[in-house]
């Protein structure tokens, strides 16, 4: 029932169950606050927030009482709330002075200068001095991890990090010790947190007491450019700003999208900045006499373009990376079917989705934001801890939040929630589909059911048949469910896939897929590969095909390669991106790329003029017409575009028989899943710490 409050003279209608101090900004009015945030539980330690409230015997803390709490006036009026007033204004200038007592004044060497909560409140509603004058407490730094640096006696416990940590992390080794003057801020057993989003906690501090490790004392917020784009770490599409002073890019930081990351990135995400300055292609190569020798687009061009020219259509195979944007996949695709060659892909060895099937087929149907609705969670072959960790994290505050069933068929991994492990190999799913186990009772009395398969799932000799079966369960749970409610869904876990997908880079038919250009390849049939940014797999099993590599780093491609022609990166160009549900995004160019690297996109127009067979674009606004041509959607920005049927039956009604074989989670090493991650420094040394720590059994997660 809506309720009338009247705040600092200005009558409000509210909704039954909010904060007061939701309230008060509703109205307009401005209400300083350090522990409260509204993603987190509610703790109340900072006091920041008071307010007046008529009748009260005192100030009330805003963010901890809600309006219901309120005491009705006996004559029906509304409750007078004030937030200027002169018992607000002294009781939050105590509270200022109070905090400020033991804090050192160390601003201009804190890395939160700048982007300070606590800087900016104490000059709106704090005091000119202090009147302590006795000696200031001082508290031992901790290590909390490799990426966060601790300077504890700035902290002001509004435990803001220890209910990140526990609560959107699902990493419960941070916690509050002790009492009054002697309370302090670490781990449980004086050991480093390793969370795949453990950084977050940083942007949660208003106090400067986290920093970043590798950002510290590097760069101030007023010397740098932003620039808003898209992270291309996983599919997730988690929205980012990538922060650059000259032409190096010094941070990347999220943006709030609560349709898609909220305000979360993983660590991966944010701290992979220094990959993309070494180990970088900055210039072509061609292999002469067994060694790659630098040299000149005309040559590197000329070269590339010979050997198309001269090779057989049949005999050359093109594969696309899991980081390339829908622009140079799709100036490739029209580039290799103008040369007649029809083994074209766009997906992982083995990997069976297909856009034939549909758009649902291979979606994020249910979306991300659908996650928080959901009672019933299945998940096939999947590890979305380390496939999709902002994702994770929503299926996690949906299990705490209760009413949720989780089941998991495939590999047990630490998932930061409780599930049911049904089983890992594929015959639990027929007895899914029969209705023979208990879960599939839960999944189809459910109101808000959801199946997410994952690559563990689709990328197996009998993946069509794992998919088959899925789809039968689902459409047995979507049985009574209201019209338009999706129960099916595939999760990603390369940036590209959907966007390939959409594009139809898939073998023509008569085509090889990426398994097929490999192996045919390594069997003497394929003459020539053409990798677009492709580098994970084992690239010996090419042969002595002639390799072309474009692409971004000195990884495993660039090593086989032949040739080699130097792209840009995503925060290198503007490129278009679908995230897992089909969300179309776009990645902005902050800096350029390095040395003679070029776009990708113009790299494949180029090669087309060489080849004689010159693409109808020269511009990238002209590039982008013809994309949005072929598919509509790509033009509507942050939409997630048509499903078409999603009844799933043509999937369904696929035949094959499941093998014995177990499902094995396709990532092993999280921070190590692309050439960028793989040349940091810093991803270098999680991955260290990550695997001495699963040796000597320190490794654990919240249950």
């Amino acid at each position: 029932m809506p309720k009338k409050l009247i705040v600092d003279g200005t009558e409000i209608e509210v909704e039954d169950g909010i904060t007061l101090l939701q309230a008060c900004e509703m109205a307009g009015a401005e209400i300083p606050r350090f522990c409260y945030h509204e993603r987190l539980s509610i703790a109340g330690n900072c006091r920041m927030c008071l307010v007046e409230v008529e009748g009260a015997p005192k100030p009330v803390a805003s963010c901890a009482q809600t309006v219901n709490d309120l005491r009705p006036n006996k004559d029906g009026s509304p409750n007078v709330i004030h937030t200027t007033s002169q018992v607000v204004k002294k009781a939050r200038e105590g509270v200022m002075e109070f905090l400020l007592i033991n804090h050192p004044l160390d601003c201009p060497i804190c890395d939160q200068g700048g982007e300070c909560d606590l800087q900016d409140q104490a000059m709106a509603y704090g005091i000119g001095g202090s009147r302590y004058q006795e000696n200031k407490r001082a508290v031992e730094n901790k290590y909390i991890g490799p990426l966060i640096k601790t300077i504890m006696t700035r902290c002001i416990h509004c435990t803001r990090c220890v209910r990140y940590m526990t609560e959107i992390a699902g990493v419960e080794e941070l916690g509050l010790a002790g009492r009054g003057e002697d309370a302090e801020i670490t781990t449980y057993l004086e050991n480093g947190i390793l969370s795949e989003m453990s950084a977050n906690a940083v942007d949660l501090c208003p106090v400067g007491a986290l920093t970043h490790r590798p950002w510290a004392h590097n760069a101030r917020p007023w010397e740098m450019k932003k620039t808003e784009s898209i992270d291309v770490m996983d599919a997730v599409g988690s929205n980012i700003r990538v922060d650059t002073r000259g032409a190096e890019v010094m941070r990347l930081l999220p943006r709030n999208n609560d349709s898609v990351n909220e305000e979360w990135i993983s660590d991966k995400t944010r701290h992979v900045c220094d990959g993309l300055r070494t180990q970088r292609l900055d210039k072509p190569y061609i292999r002469r006499d067994g060694r790659l020798v630098p040299a000149s687009w005309e040559e590197a061009l000329a070269l590339v373009a010979e050997k198309l020219k001269s090779t057989p259509p049949e005999r050359v195979g093109a594969i696309a990376g899991d980081l390339a944007g829908a622009e140079e996949m799709f100036a490739m695709k029209n580039l290799m079917s103008g040369l007649g060659i029809k083994s074209i892909d766009c997906r992982a060895p083995g990997e069976v989705l297909h856009p034939s099937f549909g758009r649902p087929s291979y979606l994020f149907n249910s979306t991300i934001e659908g996650i928080d609705g959901a009672d019933a969670i299945l998940l096939v072959g999947t590890n979305p801890r380390l496939e999709a960790p902002v994702l994770n994290s929503r299926i996690r505050r949906r299990w705490r939040n209760g009413g949720v069933s989780i089941g998991l068929i495939g590999e047990q991994a630490p998932l930061t929630y409780a599930y049911e492990w049904i089983g890992d190999t594929p015959d639990k799913l027929s007895e899914l589909a029969s209705g023979s186990h208990m879960f599939s009772g839960i999944l189809r009395q459910a109101s808000a059911p959801m199946i997410i398969v994952g690559p563990a799932a689709y990328t197996r000799p009998d993946g069509q048949a794992v998919l088959a079966e899925a789809a039968r369960i689902a459409a047995a749970a979507q049985e009574g469910l209201q019209t338009g409610r999706a129960v099916f869904n595939i999760l990603h876990s390369a940036a590209a896939r959907a966007a390939g997908l959409d594009l139809g880079l898939v073998p023509a038919e008569g085509g090889r897929d990426t398994a097929g250009v490999i192996a045919g390849a390594g069997a003497g049939e394929i003459d020539v590969v053409y990798l677009l940014g492709a580098d994970e797999f084992d690239m010996g099993e090419l042969g002595q095909a002639f390799v072309i590599y474009q692409g971004t780093h000195g990884d495993a491609g660039a090593h086989r390669a032949d040739v080699i022609l130097p792209g840009a990166a995503y925060t290198e160009k503007s490129a278009t991106y679908l995230n897992t549900e089909g969300r179309t995004q776009m990645t902005q160019k902050a800096i350029f790329a390095p040395g003679e690297a070029k776009e990708d996109w113009t790299i494949l127009r180029a090669l087309s003029a060489e080849v004689g067979k010159t693409l109808p674009y020269d511009r990238l606004q002209q590039l982008r017409a013809a994309i949005y041509k072929a598919a509509p959607h790509f033009q509507r920005l942050d939409e997630i575009g048509p499903h078409g049927d999603d009844s799933l039956n043509q999937l369904a009604e696929r035949q094959g028989s499941l093998s014995d074989a177990p499902f094995v989670n396709r990532i092993k090493d999280f921070y190590f899943t692309n050439p960028i991650a793989r040349a940091s420094g810093i991803m270098a040394e999680l991955s260290a710490l990550k695997a001495e720590k699963m040796s000597t059994g320190q490794l654990r997660a919240a249950e």
